[in-house]
């Protein structure tokens, strides 16, 4: 019980931190499970402070309508598809009209078996036992898009292996793996991405029940 008491005083600590830190923002933009990898001008949260399905959580952070930019990288593959659209409609309620999600999922569409086994579901990759849905761009897509956002997708491999470039700006959101930014990509082959979509509020977007 104690143990308990003291977990839940130490996450209310660390939520009005990051409240403060939002608050002093110019931009208010924030990385979801960022794993202690954030660069500047972005707000860090990780799941025992800011869960993705839960709205309590969202409003103990920040007011619907206020934040500028929200970024996750390999986090979507850990919902399963019910939590999928509700963290999407949370993500949409909370951002302001003309705000990024921008978001990155393995790549069920790439061409290298290796790559598949390692991030399919109960893969052989690291943190591949938690994975709950495997994606190709337009199933991943339709996430957002159920949920009212406006959809530009960045990076994905098609069903005939071809693979898809959009040029994106690293300073509206990192995603480290990418074509550009994965060390394992140095030869320019596209040897580990993701699919990398940017989802976007327009103005006057009405919320879908989250």
């Amino acid at each position: 019980m104690l143990k308990s008491l003291i977990r839940l005083k130490r996450r209310l600590v660390d939520a009005r931190q990051i409240g403060g830190l939002l608050a002093r923002s110019p931009k208010k933009r924030i990385v979801i499970g960022a794993a202690g990898i954030c660069a500047p001008g972005w707000v860090a949260t990780e799941f025992d402070i800011l869960d993705l399905c839960a709205t309590a959580d969202w409003e103990r952070l920040v007011a619907p309508g206020s934040l500028d930019a929200i970024l996750a990288e390999h986090v979507w593959e850990h919902l399963g598809e019910a939590e999928a659209g509700h963290a999407a409609r949370n993500c949409l309620r909370f951002l302001k009209p003309g705000g990024r999600l921008r978001v990155a999922v393995p790549d069920g569409l790439h061409p290298d078996p290796g790559y598949i086994d390692a991030v399919r579901v109960g893969g052989s990759g690291a943190g591949a036992d938690d994975h709950k849905v495997l994606y190709r761009h337009d199933s991943f897509a339709a996430v957002f898009r159920n949920a009212g956002f406006e959809i530009r997708a960045l990076e994905h491999f098609d069903d005939r292996g071809q693979f898809h470039f959009v040029d994106w700006d690293p300073r509206d959101g990192m995603v480290w793996r990418s074509l550009r930014f994965d060390e394992r990509n140095r030869d320019g082959r596209p040897n580990y991405t993701s699919i990398v979509v940017d989802a976007v509020k327009s103005a006057g977007t009405i919320p879908r029940g989250a």
